[in-house]
């Protein structure tokens, strides 16, 4: 594993896409969201992702010339079109809009259809919290889980962030609707080891710790069983409602062309009502208690969501990116 400054990481990517046609400005934020997921630890959005990133620039699927537009809206409420551009600037786009209307209207909503896979889903409920703002967003995405009670996967895993602003570090909870994502499950086979729990089924329909068969039968378990798969409808449901943009039934079962999606971004100003501290105070409280309370095992540690980002991301910053030699290798070749 070589480890590589930051800066040269995303100096490296932005050439890439400037190469491909992407503005300056736009190449430079756009590599800074890559690193920045390889930084937080996140390692499967982050640089090993963006060689398929490239993959689908060059098939079309994303266009690196479009930029998000709003199409309608009514007071803390807007329509975006994402018109098949980068879905990280796209979503870093909706998501500051949101933003801009909650301290206006103490709520800002922005539902953006027709874009593309977002990267880590996490960076825009830290980009809420950075801001001050409760944070809510979710995508739909590929069938790529079973419902409960069926054998094929044709719903979405379709990741759901909340984000709760503190100073001494945001609470951001990034999840799946699959007990483990594919991104988790590549990186488990990689290493040749086991999951912790039970993930999936295999292709003879048992349950199954193999991160490979789960990866081959496309029947990752959802997270609470029947309550994830009811979830992940829901979510889908509500984002191609509010985009009037595709569903996940709608999208290719090909990772390469999955484009055309619908999100969801919402931000809350906890300081609508005027000057809180007790808002703070409250998560701060709330963390203590978790802090505090006994671990499961002798001398271990109850986190809360994103405390262990902070540690990863301190890190990072201080001994460079951690890059696999040989993806690094394909990514200086482009």
């Amino acid at each position: 594993m070589n480890r590589i400054p930051i800066r040269e990481v995303q100096e490296t990517l932005a050439g890439v896409l400037l190469k491909l046609g992407m503005s300056a400005k736009r190449a430079q934020i756009c590599a800074r969201l890559f690193a920045e997921t390889t930084r937080d630890g996140v390692y499967t959005h982050g640089i090993n992702r963006f060689p398929r990133f490239v993959r689908t620039i060059q098939n079309g699927s994303v266009d690196v010339k479009a930029e998000a537009r709003r199409v309608s809206g009514f007071g803390a409420l807007e329509r975006w079109d994402g018109l098949r551009g980068p879905g990280n600037l796209n979503a870093l786009t909706a998501m500051e809009r949101a933003i801009r209307l909650s301290r206006e209207h103490g709520i800002g909503c922005v539902a953006l259809g027709n874009t593309n896979h977002w990267m880590r889903a996490g960076t825009y409920g830290w980009q809420a919290a950075e801001a001050g703002m409760i944070g809510i967003c979710w995508t739909n995405t590929m069938p790529n889980l079973p419902p409960w009670g069926g054998a094929e996967p044709v719903i979405g895993n379709n990741p759901l962030v909340l984000a709760v602003p503190r100073e001494s570090g945001p609470v951001v909870l990034d999840m799946a609707m699959s007990q483990f994502s594919y991104g988790t499950l590549e990186s488990y086979r990689k290493k040749g080891e086991m999951l912790p729990m039970d993930g999936g089924f295999d292709e003879a329909g048992n349950l199954t710790r193999n991160p490979g068969a789960i990866e081959k039968s496309w029947r990752p378990l959802p997270v609470g069983y029947w309550k994830g798969s009811g979830l992940s409808v829901v979510l889908d449901m509500i984002a191609a409602m509010m985009t009037l943009g595709k569903a996940t039934h709608e999208l290719s079962r090909d990772p390469l062309f999955e484009a055309g999606i619908s999100q969801m971004f919402l931000a809350i100003n906890p300081a609508a009502f005027g000057p809180a501290p007790r808002s703070a105070e409250i998560a701060d409280e709330i963390v203590a208690s978790l802090h505090v309370s006994k671990p499961a095992k002798e001398g271990g540690k109850v986190r809360y969501p994103g405390e262990q980002t902070l540690r990863v991301r301190a890190e990072n910053e201080k001994l460079g990116l951690p890059v696999e030699p040989a993806e690094w290798q394909q990514i200086l070749a482009m």
